[in-house]
């Protein structure tokens, strides 16, 4: 039976690490600042942005949300950024993802000082990460390692394969698992036999946004599976199929009308040594490593790094 991997118990105990540093902050200098911008009128997006504003609440650490509606334009969004890159009080900016078409995320991204830039997607900092140098990691990746350290599950020397080469996910988590000494394997949509590669992986990582794309026999007995992906699926044929062991799961799904799944399937993967479930895998890591990486600049800024 694999182990499962608990995700909101790795995100406590980053948050038990961070107290002390964030009294250290209050006492010695001020609390951390975190600046959000949500653009529009996203309902996922609102959502991620709600918890990550509440997170600073419970933690101490003090937030704006900035909410420019959907017409606005490149040149507005950098001058917001820019007036945050003047700020010194804000330690961290976050631009909530998606931006609207007509916005040049990129131009957005580059806007952000390297210093303040808490998602860790600024060029400076991604060249900080291929080279292994300190700097903001991204939070889901740099998540999923200290999942894998406080598991005290290893990386060195095992055959790592990372399904999916986002730059928010894919490719960063290969580069951490590279330097962590994973021999490393990226695939996405157009690898040939993406099958056999996967179940060649001693740790397979799935983001690649496609609902119970890895089935049990991509996976190899012993493997350790961590799922990235977070799907909506609606038909219920897929869900008696997803949920097809778990009765309370159906259940839930018939009063819904809907279930989040990742993109390995949930009932084929019992042959694993361990897996991260969804929800409550790798879902509750972003978040509480976005505070982590908000209160390292925060110590960096005011000279207070240990």
């Amino acid at each position: 039976m694999a182990k499962l991997l608990d995700g909101k118990w790795v995100r406590g105990e980053i948050l038990k690490d961070l107290a002390p540093r964030l009294e250290r902050l209050k006492t010695e200098a001020r609390p951390p600042g975190l600046a959000v911008v949500l653009v529009g009128e996203n309902t996922a997006s609102a959502v991620y942005v709600r918890n990550k504003v509440q997170a600073c609440q419970e933690l101490g650490i003090y937030s704006e949300k900035l909410t420019p509606p959907a017409t606005v334009t490149t040149a507005e969004m950098r001058e917001i950024v820019s007036g945050l890159n003047a700020r010194p009080e804000i330690d961290g900016i976050l631009v909530q993802m998606p931006l609207p078409p007509q916005v040049d995320t990129q131009a957005v991204l580059e806007t952000i000082s390297p210093v303040k830039d808490v998602d860790g997607f600024h060029p400076l900092n991604l060249g900080t990460l291929v080279s292994n140098r300190p700097g903001p990691r991204p939070c889901t990746p740099s998540g999923i390692m200290e999942l894998l350290r406080r598991y005290e599950i290893p990386v060195q020397g095992r055959r790592a394969v990372v399904l999916g080469r986002s730059d928010i996910v894919g490719k960063p988590m290969a580069l951490l698992l590279l330097h962590a000494h994973a021999t490393v394997t990226l695939c996405h949509s157009r690898t040939k036999e993406l099958d056999e590669e996967c179940r060649r992986a001693d740790i397979l990582v799935a983001a690649i946004g496609r609902p119970g794309l890895v089935r049990g026999d991509w996976i190899r007995a012993g493997a350790v599976v961590v799922d990235v992906g977070i799907n909506r699926v609606s038909e219920r044929t897929l869900a008696l199929d997803f949920f097809r062991d778990d009765p309370a799961r159906q259940a839930a799904f018939d009063k819904s009308g809907s279930s989040l799944v990742g993109d390995v399937h949930p009932a084929e993967v019992g042959h694993a040594a361990a897996y991260t479930p969804v929800p409550g895998g790798v879902g509750p890591l972003t978040i509480a490593m976005l505070m982590a990486n908000t209160v390292a600049i925060a110590e960096r800024r005011l000279g207070l790094t240990a």
